[in-house]
Order: structure tokens, then C-alpha cells, then sequence
């Protein structure tokens, strides 16, 4: 399993990548490979401004639907438009072109309750 070490994670199996006040989010391999394939990915948040907890949009795989959940405060800037014709992406690379939306941080505080690929690591054994 790919977990890695320059990201931070969630309890909810969401991976999010820090440049500066912005954030990179996406499932994590578990997640892909605990989901399926994944047939559908719908995301209509973008300029909205979400907190903490909030549902930022839903995957559906062949087996169920699953909700996708804001890890921190922030304004979604841009959705990933490539995941909505090849959804598969999330499978094939969740690190890379799988990514799911780019966050504008609003309570950079928040990165603090994230968990390191370590932490991760543990929760998931």
C-alpha cells in the first residue's frame, strides 16, 4: 500500500497535499482499493467555502457510494475536471491525476489535526 511520507491524511482516508495556503486533496490507495472500481465521481463545491467535517462531493464504485469529506476549513478553488470523464484515475493513480479538489485554507490551525503518513500508517494495522 502507497502512503506517502510528504502528505498529511484523515481518519477518513482523504490525503492532503500543503503548498503554502493551499491544499490538494484526494482518497488514499486504501481507500481506492477499499472502494472498488470507481465508476462516478461528482464534486459541485467549487467557490464554496466548507467547514471542517463538511461532505465537498460523493464517489461511486461498482459495490457502494461513499461521501468525501472536508478535512480543514477552506474555499474549494478548483475541482479536478479529469476525474468526471475518467473517474478511474482515482484507482490507477490517487496520488497524481486522481486528485480530487484544491482548497483555500481557512483556519490553517486545522493542518495541525491532520495525521502524518506515520500516524496513518498505525491507524490502518
Amino acid at each position: 500500500m502507497n502512503i506517502p511520507a510528504d502528505l498529511k491524511y484523515t481518519s477518513d482516508h482523504e490525503w492532503i497535499k500543503v503548498e503554502g495556503d493551499v491544499v490538494t486533496i484526494g482518497v488514499t490507495d486504501f481507500a481506492q482499493g477499499e472502494l472498488g472500481d470507481i465508476v462516478y465521481v461528482e464534486i459541485e463545491t467549487e467557490g464554496d467555502t466548507l467547514e471542517k467535517g463538511d461532505v465537498f462531493g460523493t464517489v461511486e464504485a461498482v459495490k457502494t457510494v461513499s461521501d468525501l469529506f472536508m478535512p480543514l476549513k477552506g474555499e474549494v478553488i478548483e475541482i479536478n475536471d479529469g476525474i468526471e470523464s475518467t473517474p478511474e484515475s482515482v484507482n490507477n493513480d490517487p496520488y497524481g491525476t486522481g486528485w480530487m479538489i484544491k482548497v483555500k485554507i481557512g483556519d490553517a490551525s486545522e493542518l495541525e489535526d491532520l495525521l502524518s503518513a506515520e500516524d496513518y500508517e498505525k491507524e490502518l494495522s
